[in-house]
């Protein structure tokens, strides 16, 4: 059954990329742009993910920032304040 028509995405492929590691919607979103377009299978994508073991999903739990996004955001500001 397809869980992102946009890309034509199925529930087999969204689990298999929760077995490779993919823990958030957000992630799924990074391996295969499932939820980028319209949003509206980001529902069933979190629905698919559950709260099962996930070890980065543990880490965020506790308040832990996800370590790509880190460095992305400290990043950012340097890039912004060297083209003013």
């Amino acid at each position: 059954m397809y869980v992102c028509s946009c890309f034509g995405i199925t529930e087999q492929q969204v689990r298999e990329h929760a077995d490779t590691g993919a823990c958030t919607p957000r992630q799924i979103a990074s391996a295969c742009k499932a939820g980028t377009d319209c949003g509206g299978c980001v529902r069933r994508i979190q629905s698919l993910l559950g709260r099962g073991d996930c070890p980065r999903r543990e880490l965020i739990d506790s308040g832990a920032p996800e370590p790509l996004v880190a460095e992305a955001g400290a990043a950012a500001p340097a890039a912004l304040s060297e083209a003013a």
